[in-house]
């Protein structure tokens, strides 16, 4: 039976903080650090294991996992990186305070922004500090200006099913640490949740959650692993 786990990097310090963050390379609070040596420590108590690993270009997502993995003693595991698993891009909002634009410009424009399927946010300007078009990282990338959850899910599935998919297919057993945005476009994919209902989907951070498939990748159960 093919196992998936989806895991949600820890607390960043600008979650911490109440930041919108997307595509900004922001590192675990120590909350986050935490939370991602206990999901490790989870997933070895309830003897899980992996043969291959999946995660974005981002210091919270691959801390989490090197944390995660080293509570297992699988560091040696492989790792794949690839941007099309990072956070979706918040434009200009990015580094903006969440409660601080509430008060700005209201609580539904900010809710738009934050929960609609595909409404972006507005984009990052040119000069913003926040710009990553001479990041290293993107060197042979697009690098947007703003995604909605749809724009998101239009770069993340391709991937899955390109990188992600085979290896499942080929039975091994595959751990993704990635971002709310990224991992709902994995959820929303494989149980098949519609484009009203993923909205409203909250995925905590540093909690395992465990997708048992068939052998066609269709779901067969899907659990948090703390509830298992």
């Amino acid at each position: 039976m093919p196992t998936l786990v989806l895991l949600r990097h820890g607390q960043s310090q600008w979650n911490l903080e109440n930041r919108f963050t997307g595509w900004w390379d922001v590192d675990l609070s120590d909350k986050g650090i935490t939370e991602a040596r206990a999901a490790g420590a989870l997933m070895r108590d309830k003897s899980l294991d992996f043969d291959c690993c999946f995660t974005s270009v981002l210091t919270r997502a691959i801390r989490t996992l090197h944390l995660a993995l080293h509570e297992m003693d699988r560091l040696w595991l492989p790792v794949a990186k690839d941007w099309r698993l990072n956070e979706r891009h918040y434009g200009g909002l990015t580094g903006l305070n969440k409660a601080e634009m509430i008060e700005k410009v209201g609580a539904e424009q900010v809710k738009i922004w934050r929960r609609s399927f595909d409404i972006p946010p507005p984009l990052l300007d040119a000069d913003s500090p926040y710009q990553l078009t001479g990041d290293r990282r993107y060197a042979d990338v697009d690098v947007p200006s703003s995604e909605s959850l749809k724009n998101t899910i239009e770069r993340v599935l391709p991937y899955y099913d390109a990188e992600i998919a085979p290896a499942l297919r080929a039975g091994k057993r595959v751990l993704v640490a990635a971002h709310g945005n990224s991992l709902r476009a994995l959820e929303k994919h494989l149980s098949n949740i519609s484009d009203e209902a993923i909205v409203g989907l909250e995925i905590p951070t540093g909690q395992p959650i465990v997708y048992e498939l068939g052998d066609d990748l269709s779901l067969i159960r899907r659990y948090y692993l703390s509830d298992a």
